[in-house]
This record gives C-alpha cells, sequence and structure tokens, in this order.
C-alpha cells in the first residue's frame, strides 16, 4: 500500500520550462505582419500637428488602422467606447467613420499623446512589448499542455512509440472502432464524446490517460478529483479498459482529502516522481 501523504509530499510546485514565460517567435511573427504600417505611423512621433498629420496618413495610407488595436493592448477590430459626446464602435478593418472621428478616438485614448510628446521612439519596439505582454495570457494554454509533454516524453523513454503503441487526444468513438471495445459506460450510454490525453495499448489491455498540474489551489481540483475517482469506477466495470492519472503540483494541497478519497479507490494515479522512478515500465511493459 502506497502511503497517500508521502506521496503527496513530493508533488511538485512548477513544471514550467523556459519557453513557458514567452513565445517569442509568435510575438515576433505578429508584429512583422502589421510592420509597415507601425513604420508609417511612425512619422507621428514627434509631431507638431499630429491630427492633420494623422488626417493625412488616414486619406494615403487607411490600412494603418488595423494596427491601432495592438497599441491599446487591444484584441479585436472593433473597440466600442461611450462618453458624454457619445456611443461609438470603431472599426479598424475598415473606416465606419470620419477622420474627424478617429482622430478623436486617438486623442481620448491618449495614443496623440503617446506619440507627439514622443514618450516613444519605435512603434514597432512598443507593439513587440504589447505583444510580449499579451501573450503571457498563452501561458494557461502553454502551461496545460506541459504536463502532457512530460508525460509523453515518459512514454517514449519507456520504449512506446507514437501511433503505434500509445496515442494522443484520442476520443471514445476512435477507441471503440479501431479495437472493437463498447465504452459506453464512460460515456453516458454514448450520449457524451469522452477524449483521453493518451491511449496506450497493450496486448491484452487498452489504458486511457488523463493528465493534469495544478500549481495552485481553487475549487476546480475537487470536482477533478471527484469526476475521475467516478471514471475510475466506470472504466473497471470494462473489460480490457483501465484508467490511468497523471497530476501533480502543490495546488492539490487545498483539495488533498478529495485527492485522497480517488487516491484510495484508483489503481493508477501517478505523480512526476513515479514517472521519475519507472513507473512506465512497470504499467505498461
Amino acid at each position: 500500500m502506497r502511503d497517500f501523504a508521502e506521496w503527496l509530499s513530493r508533488f511538485k510546485h512548477s513544471i514550467s520550462n523556459y519557453a513557458y514565460y514567452a513565445d517569442f517567435e509568435k510575438v515576433h511573427r505578429n508584429v512583422d505582419a502589421i510592420k509597415v504600417e507601425l513604420n508609417i505611423l511612425n512619422s507621428l512621433i514627434g509631431s507638431q500637428q499630429i491630427e492633420e498629420d494623422f488626417n493625412n496618413i488616414l486619406e494615403q495610407y487607411p490600412q494603418v488602422l488595423k494596427c491601432i488595436p495592438l497599441l491599446l493592448a487591444v484584441r479585436a477590430n472593433e473597440i466600442y467606447a461611450i462618453d458624454g459626446d457619445g456611443e461609438y464602435f470603431f472599426s479598424f478593418r475598415q473606416m465606419n467613420y470620419s477622420t474627424d472621428e478617429y482622430k478623436m478616438f486617438m486623442r481620448k485614448t491618449g495614443l496623440f499623446n503617446l506619440l507627439e510628446k514622443h514618450i516613444i521612439s519605435s512603434l514597432v519596439d512598443y507593439a513587440t512589448g504589447v505583444e510580449t505582454g499579451l501573450d503571457s495570457n498563452g501561458r494557461k494554454n502553454r502551461g496545460g499542455h506541459l504536463m502532457e509533454n512530460i508525460v509523453e516524453s515518459y512514454l517514449k523513454r519507456a520504449g512506446l512509440v507514437l501511433g503505434e503503441t500509445f496515442f494522443k487526444e484520442m476520443t471514445r468513438t476512435a477507441i471503440e472502432a479501431k479495437w472493437s471495445i463498447d465504452l459506453s459506460k464512460i460515456s453516458n450510454n454514448g450520449k457524451s464524446e469522452k477524449r483521453f490525453d493518451f491511449v496506450v495499448k497493450t496486448a491484452n489491455i487498452i489504458y486511457g490517460i488523463e493528465t493534469n498540474f495544478y500549481g495552485g489551489g481553487g475549487s476546480k481540483l475537487n470536482e477533478t478529483a471527484r469526476s475521475y475517482k467516478n471514471l475510475a469506477q466506470e472504466a473497471a466495470k470494462i473489460p480490457g479498459l483501465e484508467f490511468v492519472w497523471f497530476t501533480d503540483g502543490r495546488g492539490w494541497n487545498s483539495a488533498r482529502h478529495n485527492l485522497e478519497e480517488t487516491f484510495e479507490i484508483m489503481e493508477h494515479v501517478y505523480n512526476i516522481d513515479d514517472m521519475e522512478n519507472g513507473i512506465m515500465h512497470r504499467i505498461f511493459l
């Protein structure tokens, strides 16, 4: 019997790698897509007649509009604004107001002030900084894949081969079609489409694998533990199927009681330390 408290004590604070913090390839790609327009607007930096200069730019190069939302750290093609002077829904795909309204937008948002007072010296550099900041929102998605990447690396270290002995993001329907197994018990009698992060196929067993990592606490962890406990119990009723859960993260300390309940009834629930100590070989080989 494994000791839950000892197992939980080996959970990690973080699994963030160097690429987690910023995707600079994406940042530069997004800025390069509007670099020409940004360089046109660079002519407004330090302008003494910025409204007139902006008016001329819009008349000659209306395409510069598409890069303005980014200057406000907004990822959208339309921006809504309302004050005592009225209600507006500015389009930055193509002009839907006169240049006077767009000049009003630039003045009231502070963009004219940013440019004419020479607070910045390059809109390309400024946009790169804004894109880097916006990209921090992508950390949640990148973080969600980190645990998957770790599990996949240990599956490969164990000698399993992607597309042959293990598979990624496989749905219930695909599993049933490939190996002629009835998974209705884990899909509300076929009414829901369950998808596993990984599936390992051995000679006699299909292993459905879920992965996650929680660095911080929250109510979601209690629900996750309960749902995986139910999934394990339902999977146990299906001959030839076993459910495996790889999880980690100090966030589980806030939901340790629910996790312990699941730990006590699940045969296959493991953390990163288990993977480091060869659990893949012991389960799948």
